[in-house]
């Protein structure tokens, strides 16, 4: 059985997972409007989501990689600085996505309300 600090150790274990899941959703949807990635990790912190910077800039990587980002360098106040905007591609790709989050949430919300049968 599982004591109290185990029980502690896996929900955060657990969380964890469900963030890395949800945080490349978050990422293309806040690169609507381009973001280099400290303004990015502001903005998402911003709204409740925090995210470390390595976490942040491999999966930024990933998502241009993949083609969902587009990206490129420039000296902001005397600094380079990457900036990040979402691909045609990445606006398709979001689209699928925040369709399949409605539909999960909404089944996973259905058998959370759901009284012993």
């Amino acid at each position: 059985m599982a004591t109290l600090r185990n029980s502690s150790e896996i929900v955060n274990k657990l969380r964890l997972e469900l963030r890395r899941g949800a945080l490349p959703l978050a990422v293309l949807a806040q690169l609507r409007k381009e973001h280099y990635g400290y303004s990015l990790r502001k903005e998402l912190n911003a709204k409740s989501l925090e995210i470390d910077e390595g976490t942040l800039y491999p999966l930024l990587r990933r998502l241009e990689a993949q083609g969902l980002l587009n990206s490129e360098w420039r000296i902001d106040e005397s600094r380079k600085k990457r900036h990040y905007r979402i691909s045609a591609l990445g606006e398709e790709v979001l689209a699928s996505l925040v369709t399949e989050w409605r539909l999960l949430n909404e089944s996973v919300d259905k058998i959370l309300k759901e009284k012993d049968a």
